[in-house]
């Protein structure tokens, strides 16, 4: 019975796989075809002749190489950004001590129970009133500025979860309170760290709203915005359309690969205490 039912599970799970790795397989094999002025069957697929011809009439098309490098620029930065103010803050939300600490905490976790959509309004005013419209600071600064107070309350729980016993060396070295951060607190808490980098890059990559509202300039405009536009000119060259789908998928593929490798690490103090 027992061997009837792991039977049963792995099947299950093997379907699950084909269920969510096969449109992306459609996908990528529809990028590799051209003439697709519908949606190929799957027999159609298996035989086409395949070629890389709708990558690089993709990349070329629309500005879509340019969009491309804007999304990157805007997204690294945003990313960069956003950790080091969110790691900072959580540093002290966890470890200093000062006056009205946790109603300031609570405070400021309150602002995430509003609705997105609800603060754009009042976004644009005041981007708007320090002359930051069309421009990348005041973009740049209003993802950083969505992104850092989730950022801010996942990191301060990891940062409390690390002993303060480990400052003790850096205590006795005549090490300061930045020493601290950047030689234990950082280094401990890549796991969470390399989590929230995955986050932060594929959060603005993916916007469109914000975007589109704060950037007027056509050539300024990020990738999601040509996506849209690729969907509107070419609605029906799906080759071509999937093609630059797969491109705007690389960067996350990419980021995601790199940070990973720091997702394993189950205890924050491993190798932190001897004895």
């Amino acid at each position: 019975m027992a061997k009837w039912s792991t039977w049963v599970v792995h099947t299950l799970l093997v379907l699950g796989i084909f269920v969510v790795i096969g449109p992306f397989v459609y996908m990528v094999l529809t990028s590799l075809t051209t003439d697709n002025f519908s949606l190929p069957s799957p027999t159609k697929l298996m035989h086409a002749e395949k070629t890389l011809v709708n990558y690089s009439d993709a990349w070329s098309k629309n500005n879509f190489s340019r969009y491309f490098l804007n999304s990157m620029f805007v997204s690294s930065v945003t990313m960069v950004l956003s950790l080091s103010l969110a790691a900072s803050t959580a540093y002290a939300f966890a470890r200093f001590q000062f006056p009205a600490k946790e109603f300031l905490f609570k405070l400021f976790l309150f602002t995430m129970f509003v609705p997105a959509i609800l603060n754009i309004i009042p976004q644009f005013t005041v981007i708007q009133a320090v002359n930051l419209v069309d421009t990348y600071p005041g973009l740049i600064l209003l993802y950083i500025g969505s992104g850092v107070v989730g950022s801010t309350f996942f990191l301060r729980g990891f940062f409390e979860r690390i002993p303060v016993e480990l400052e003790e060396s850096i205590v006795m070295d005549g090490g300061s309170r930045w020493t601290m951060f950047y030689t234990i607190y950082i280094p401990l808490s890549l796991p969470a760290i390399g989590t929230l980098g995955i986050f932060a890059f594929s959060g603005t990559w993916d916007e469109f709203i914000v975007a589109l509202t704060i950037i007027k300039t056509e050539v300024n405009r990020t990738l999601p915005i040509a996506l849209q536009l690729f969907r509107g000119q070419y609605a029906t060259y799906y080759g071509l359309f999937f093609a630059a789908s797969i491109i705007a998928l690389l960067p996350i593929l990419i980021i995601f690969t790199v940070f990973q490798k720091h997702f394993v690490n189950p205890n924050v103090t491993e190798g932190g205490v001897k004895g």
